[in-house]
């Protein structure tokens, strides 16, 4: 390797380290790394955001491949390749019996709805933006009892289900929901078909916070909103069976961990 491209790992590596949001190289986790002045970063054929201070975020989903790679391309002309090694892991199974079929197989009538809701919410989710706050870590929008994790696959009836993406936090209804970092709000809606009282922030370089079942939401798409600063109330809206947090971070449409992300 050469010694620049070396130095530049290496660099990686204390990012990683420092204080605030951490590189997990497991699925669902991240990478945060660090590129010399003048150079580009480029992942899976896309340039990636680089900050002024050179740190970048690169984000591993559900499924990710555990042999990872990316391309410095520097100010001179010459180009390196750094690979990354994951550490797999397992998801829990959980099989459910006695599900209502309306939340497992949706009616004819509603899925032009459905479709028209994972478009807006995947738009919500394609800006890039620089802003730096999440490079702090990302705090707790509730604390309360676990009761869902990321990349569980469940079992509705006998029949699989999609892996669950989220973490989900077992609060009453009312609980304030607090926004983990500062961020921009691409999407709040009262009433999505699936995850009901929904937010979604935008908390640049790619990373979006998800929040689903809310029963109020307190801010609207185009807010700023700054870290702890309260965004909406825990609920049961939606499809869901009691009350809870569901909460969600992606990088672009990388389906990431909360737990990973998350500073105790």
């Amino acid at each position: 390797m050469h010694l620049v491209a070396a130095f530049i790992l290496l660099l990686g590596s204390q990012v990683a380290c420092a204080a605030g949001l951490q590189t997990q190289l497991t699925p669902g986790g991240i990478y945060i790394g660090q590129a010399a002045p003048g150079s580009r970063i480029v992942y899976d054929q896309q340039q990636v955001r680089v900050a002024a201070d050179g740190r970048f975020i690169i984000g591993f989903g559900r499924d990710a491949q555990l042999q990872q790679s990316y391309t410095v391309q520097f100010a001179d002309g010459r180009s390196e390749v750094v690979n990354l090694t994951l550490k797999p892991r397992q998801y829990d199974i959980q099989r459910l019996t006695g599900i209502a079929k309306k939340y497992v197989t949706p009616d004819e009538s509603v899925l032009s709805r459905i479709r028209t809701e994972a478009e807006r919410v995947r738009e919500a989710r394609v800006m890039d933006t620089d802003q730096s706050d999440l490079f702090n870590g990302f705090g707790w929008p509730v604390k309360g009892r676990i009761s869902g994790v990321y990349g569980s696959q469940r079992y509705y009836n006998g029949k699989p289900g999609r892996p669950h993406y989220g973490l989900d936090i077992a609060v009453p209804t009312g609980t304030p929901v607090a926004a983990p970092a500062d961020g921009i709000v691409r999407l709040a809606d009262t009433d999505l078909y699936y995850s009901g009282g929904t937010i979604i922030i935008d908390h640049g370089h790619g990373v979006f916070s998800s929040f689903l079942h809310l029963s109020n939401v307190a801010v609207a798409v185009g807010d700023v909103v700054k870290r702890a600063e309260v965004i909406g109330k825990v609920g049961a809206t939606g499809r869901v069976t009691g009350a809870h947090l569901d909460w969600r971070y992606n990088w672009f449409d990388q389906r990431l961990d909360p737990a990973l992300l998350t500073m105790d």
